[in-house]
């Protein structure tokens, strides 16, 4: 037998070892495109997604979601004008409410490789999460896509310039976890359906 061979091992096996090497299960998948990775993390998550290509589908499907579960003529929370006439068109109160049946409201960014989604002051004002209704409807574009946290945080530094937002907070979980683990621990889930219109 040759002694290199006995001395540093068979070529062949260190090349099998290296290909059986797996990946963490928490570093982002590069290879898959940032819109896909969002899409299966984000249901994995247990969100409802909502594709659109145009404004008068984001109007449809808005419409879609309140007769699917019965919200017509409720009270809704919303902090953005430019979405008051999606709750004016259908009737929904907005104003002086008390018992709001969910929220209406845009976000940050959407963070791809955690399928979850990044809001601040601008869309929720001071309210923590878990003072704002379970039920949320999120509209979006794909332009807001990102890959990570990091990436998002830069895009608000950089939108922002000088006058940055407060109240930085992102939504990842979408449904009662099943079972109670520490990954879970202290976070509080949503129902959250995101209408997504193409824009790119």
């Amino acid at each position: 037998m040759n002694i290199f061979k006995k001395i540093f091992g068979h070529q062949d096996e260190t090349d099998n070892s290296e290909k059986n090497v797996q990946k963490s299960q928490y570093a982002p998948d590069i290879h898959t495109p940032v819109d896909e990775l969002f899409t299966i993390n984000f249901k994995n998550n247990g969100g409802k997604f909502i594709y659109c290509s145009s404004m008068d589908e984001v109007h449809e499907n808005f419409e879609n979601i309140l007769e699917e579960n019965d919200w017509f003529e409720k009270e809704v929370q919303c902090f953005d004008s430019r979405l008051f006439h999606f709750l004016d068109d259908n009737r929904l109160e907005y104003k002086n409410i008390k018992n709001p049946t969910f929220l209406f409201t845009a976000c940050e960014n959407l963070i791809a490789d955690e399928g979850s989604i990044l809001f601040s002051s601008k869309q929720l004002k001071q309210n923590k999460i878990d003072e704002l209704p379970t039920n949320i409807i999120v509209f979006a574009s794909t332009s807001q896509l990102t890959l990570t946290k990091g990436d998002s945080l830069r895009n608000i530094k950089n939108k922002y310039d000088k006058e940055y937002p407060t109240n930085i907070t992102a939504i990842k979980y979408f449904e009662k976890a099943k079972e109670e683990d520490f990954l879970h621990y202290g976070s509080c889930h949503k129902n959250l359906y995101l209408i997504l219109l193409e824009d790119l």
